[in-house]
């Protein structure tokens, strides 16, 4: 009988075990699913907001370097909060921690599109008016002689009537604080989310759902880019207006898509990914954790709380003791010559790719006529297929070859080098400066112009009163853009909104078409046939640029954690993460603004008299202008690579290939040696702090150097990689 009762209590025994074990397991894959879902909502709504650049600053009529502000607004709202998270998050409930940064992920996303619900209507052109229904129409300016040019002019006070505002203000400041508050919402994702699944995850498996993240983050992108091709289709006033009463088409300079609705569907999608997370646990083994406490509480002793109030009094020298040990870790890092060079190599390289993303949209409408729709599109099909292989058979073929340190940097070189040489070739594919009347040409349309301001007015329309500010492009029958149809000398025009045909040009017939087909449509002149082939060149170049730029990724992202003392890996991951942050993703997209603004050739004049967005930029030089920008970063951070391959050559010369393989060796030996010479060994100092202070903070500190240097955006994906490598170093 009693061995029957034992018999008993052991499978009771072994079946609260095995109940523990499937609630844990749950609990995890629940966790797992759940920061999956987070983190397809944080590239969704970097893709989001990198896609909608251009419709902002037309929307909010703002200039490009102030548009990068707004887009390094999201770095700024990241750094206010990295620290505080990455080191208070690891100590509280992780879960519910992450899914209030979904949840105000999501409500940053809803800010951003805010403005648009009570701006009014969108105006794209002076000649607007609002009738008794409500509705928006407008009416072209044609050439009258006998009209007053004040006429001709429409008043500002009499637009402002009715159902419009003005989008001419300082209202993208809440597109702003919005962009601001998605990145303080996103910082904890990264950080606690990783930490958490290498804290519970099973030995040696935390890299393989790490590897699941980045894989199931792609999503994010694609949604984005499909997202961006069918709502930039879509007027941004749609619901509101009369669609039929719209002159404008998707490739007009001054089109607006319905931006708002990519950052409202983001929104919503990262405020519902939050929802999980109030369920789970703070941690997967809380019923052994309060059995232990419990039983710690009784067998205290009132000898136990003496020395536990004398730990609390000692807790100040401690933190004292912390931070030296900090400063000391930061000075062996920046002393590290190699360390210092991958940094800036890094860092110039991540400026140009931030650059790049944030105008290639503009880049594409401006070079090569596509709208931002089709930008949308095209920009996904090159993009995601080229990196994900390329990270893929990067990583196979490092595993393959099993290349030393030495080898792994030379091959990391080989792949950077390939992609600038690649990237030379953008300047032989831009498309020639576009014929523009008032602009490039003289309003004749027969000579070119030494500069776009205050070029005079033709014979053909001086007698016009028209007013030169305005910008309502159409397209001659001689494929010649001109300004307006006034100061194209057009004296009449038939059909209605997209449909409307002008007629009885004059400047069109003093180019020299004198058949008496003087007439021109709405919106500019497509570019040619050669232009368009060029742009199928550009396509394909840069699948190859993306792939070789991620064939070496994974060797650079390698290089950060094996030249530096395994002491200081996480400290040197975050350290780079902040840099990146700092110097790169806040101040890229704005110089790249004011350098792009230079090209600007048509102003708007928003109804307040100031200088809006930029309608149409001069090709040539605004190609030469971005591609020149990101190929001096991009040439100066080889540079910098190839000093620091050159200084890792003698830092380890002498070291045999085998020690070199994996890098621990020699670099253990190598720094622990020049901490001698500094007259300190921190090692030791370092294990001895950790026993005093315990496992949190080295939770925290490793939460901290897990966080992803990442805006949202996909491609930046790579660049967050240093922390799946550290789960298996």
């Amino acid at each position: 009988m009693m061995d029957q009762n034992q018999h008993l209590d052991k499978s009771a025994e072994i079946q609260s075990s095995k109940e523990r074990k499937s609630k844990c397991c749950n609990g995890f894959k629940m966790f797992l699913v759940a920061l999956s879902l987070s983190y397809i909502c944080k590239t969704l709504g970097g893709v989001v907001m990198k896609s909608s650049i251009i419709q902002i600053e037309r929307r909010f009529e703002i200039s490009s370097s102030v548009v990068g502000l707004i887009d390094g607004s999201f770095e700024m709202g990241n750094l206010l909060v990295i620290v505080f998270v990455s080191y208070f998050g690891s100590k509280l409930h992780r879960p519910k921690i992450i899914g209030i940064g979904c949840f105000i992920m999501g409500m940053g996303s809803i800010l951003t599109a805010l403005p648009h619900f009570f701006m009014g209507y969108y105006r794209y052109s002076k000649d607007f008016s609002t009738n008794t229904s409500g509705n928006l129409t407008s009416s072209l300016s044609v050439c009258a002689p006998n009209q007053n040019v004040l006429l001709n002019r429409t008043s500002t006070h009499m637009v402002g009537k009715g159902h419009e505002k003005e989008s001419g203000s300082y209202t993208w400041v809440f597109v702003l604080l919005g962009n601001m508050l998605r990145g303080i919402g996103e910082t904890p994702i990264g950080p606690l989310g990783i930490s958490y699944i290498d804290d519970f995850a099973k030995k040696g498996q935390s890299s393989f759902y790490l590897g699941i993240l980045n894989g199931v983050s792609m999503i994010g992108p694609i949604i984005g880019f499909l997202m961006g091709s069918l709502f930039f289709k879509i007027y941004v006033d749609v619901g509101y207006v009369d669609l039929s009463t719209i002159r404008i088409t998707p490739t007009d300079s001054r089109w607006v898509g319905a931006w708002w609705l990519g950052f409202l569907v983001s929104g919503l999608l990262a405020v519902m990914s939050s929802i999980p997370f109030f369920f789970l646990p703070k941690s997967l083994h809380k019923h052994q954790g309060r059995k232990a406490s419990l039983s710690l509480h009784q067998l205290k002793t009132n000898e136990e709380k003496h020395q536990t109030v004398d730990s609390i009094n000692s807790s100040t020298e401690n933190a004292t003791a912390s931070l030296a040990d900090f400063f000391q870790s930061l000075k062996s890092l920046l002393t590290n010559t190699v360390y210092v060079l991958l940094l800036l190599s890094v860092l110039l390289q991540v400026s140009a790719f931030i650059g790049i993303l944030t105008y290639v949209f503009k880049y594409l409408e401006q070079q090569y006529g596509k709208s931002a729709s089709e930008a949308n599109t095209v920009l996904g099909i090159i993009s995601l297929p080229a990196v994900a292989s390329g990270m893929f058979l990067g990583g196979y073929i490092i595993k393959r070859f099993k290349f030393t340190l030495i080898g792994n940097a030379k091959f990391s070189l080989f792949t950077s080098t390939v992609a600038f040489i690649l990237y030379l070739s953008n300047f032989a594919l831009l498309c020639e400066k576009k014929s523009i009347a008032g602009l490039t040409l003289t309003y004749d349309g027969n000579n070119p112009v030494a500069s776009h301001i205050n070029v005079p007015l033709s014979y053909c329309n001086s007698d016009c009163n028209c007013d030169q500010s305005q910008w309502e492009p159409i397209c001659g029958s001689n494929g010649i853009t001109y300004v307006s149809p006034c100061l194209a000398g057009c004296k009449s025009s038939s059909g209605q909104a997209k449909s409307t045909v002008l007629h009885n040009c004059s400047c069109i017939e003093e180019a020299g078409f004198k058949n008496g087909n003087n007439s021109a449509h709405l919106g500019e002149c497509p570019r040619d046939y050669q232009c368009k082939r060029k742009f199928y060149l550009y396509v394909a170049v840069q699948s190859l640029i993306h792939f070789f730029s991620s064939l070496g990724h994974v060797s650079i992202l390698m290089m950060f954690f094996k030249n530096v003392q395994p002491e200081l890996k996480s400290l040197a991951v975050g350290f780079q993460s902040l840099i990146i942050r700092v110097l790169g993703g806040i101040p890229a997209p704005i110089y790249y603004g004011i350098l792009i603004d230079k090209s600007c050739l048509k102003w708007s004049i928003n109804p307040q008299g100031k200088q809006g967005s930029c309608r149409i930029y001069n090709s040539t030089l605004y190609g030469y202008s971005f591609l020149g920008l990101t190929m001096t970063l991009k040439f100066i951070g080889l540079v910098f690579y190839f000093l620091f391959i050159s200084a890792m050559k003698k830092k380890y010369k002498g070291e045999g290939a085998k020690g070199l393989e994996n890098g621990k060796e020699v670099t253990n030996k190598t720094n622990l040696d020049s901490l001698e010479k500094d007259g300190h060994l921190l090692p030791a100092y370092k294990a001895d702090q950790e026993t005093k202070m315990g496992c949190s903070n080295n939770t925290a500190g490793r939460a901290f150097a897990l966080h992803e240097a990442d805006s949202g955006s996909i491609p930046r994906i790579p660049y967050g990689l240093p922390s799946t490598a550290k789960s298996d170093s």
